[in-house]
């Protein structure tokens, strides 16, 4: 008998003591079992995942850079390649957004501001991700040059991103969230528990002092806009003054690209065969003789 089986007694099929006496002519006797020689599985992890899927060869509960183990690496990137999409597919108005070379977990942007106090204010910016993404703290988002804002430090230039986000809850919370909110505290100030106290008051008690600041803020920004990356990253967003050379064939080509109002109206007539007869609303009421419409 294989040892490594064991059947229960529940499901055995039992002998009786003349069956086992007339087949060896003396009465068997089960070996005692012994709990430390019986095999048992080992009890699942709580952890535990598919072993067609990759497995990280960290096996404690928090890994090293602080990623929990049931996500590991592989959770990681494929979150943030899904954030990434979300910001795509937002379409942000005057927002753009470029992942690090050299992390997943960094990424370069820049904020165009069109109207408003900040009119014509371009602002580079840089996201940081927590390394346990997406069950860890909001991001970070630190402007390159700080802005004269209530609710950005005049000495770092860090977004006050908590402020919207307090409790980061995956699955509900999405970065493109936190470009839209970095977007919107220029159209809309709000002074409560500023993190630069000059800016809030001059905006509450002297608006005109406060759109000078904000002038020279902007001016200041856009002065520094060709300025290389203080990172050596080559995805990192850089700037520079029109060179004709470089940029008219780029640019004749995007505007040629720009379809004729005469050729959006001829993509708009839907061809084929109609199956409704004209002035009625049932389907398949088209007269075979009825010419196409």
């Amino acid at each position: 008998m294989n040892p490594f089986w064991s059947m229960s007694t529940s499901s055995a099929r039992k002998k009786s003591d003349s069956e086992e006496r007339s087949a060896s002519g003396e009465q068997k006797t089960s070996p005692p079992r012994s709990s430390a020689t019986k095999k048992q599985l080992p009890s699942i992890p709580k952890n535990a995942i598919p072993v067609t899927k990759p497995i990280s060869p960290i096996t404690s509960t928090q890994s090293t850079n602080g990623t929990h183990a049931s996500y590991g690496p592989f959770y990681l990137e494929y979150s943030l390649l899904a954030e990434f999409t979300l910001v795509v597919k937002q379409k942000l108005p005057g927002v753009y957004i470029q992942p690090s070379y050299g992390s997943a977990l960094m990424w370069f942007g820049v904020i165009f501001i069109r109207h408003g106090l900040y009119q014509d204010g371009v602002f580079k910016f840089t996201i940081y991700i927590p390394d346990n993404y997406p069950d860890g703290d909001c991001p970070r988002l630190i402007f390159d040059i700080p802005v004269f804002h209530p609710l950005v430090d005049p000495t770092t230039g860090e977004l006050d991103v908590k402020r919207a986000f307090t409790k980061w809850r995956r699955n509900h919370n999405h970065i493109w969230q936190v470009l839209m909110y970095a977007r919107r505290v220029f159209y809309k100030i709000d002074t409560v528990n500023p993190l630069n106290p000059e800016a809030a008051v001059l905006y509450e008690k002297d608006i005109h002092l406060f759109k000078g600041k904000v002038i020279d803020s902007v001016k200041l920004c856009n002065s520094h806009l060709f300025d290389q990356p203080t990172m050596d990253d080559p995805y990192a967003i850089s700037f520079s003054p029109w060179n004709p050379a470089v940029h008219e064939e780029a640019r004749e080509k995007m505007l040629s690209q720009k379809r004729k109002p005469e050729d959006q109206m001829k993509s708009m007539h839907v061809s084929g065969l109609s199956w409704v007869k004209p002035g009625s609303t049932q389907p398949f009421s088209k007269d075979e003789n009825t010419a196409q419409t």
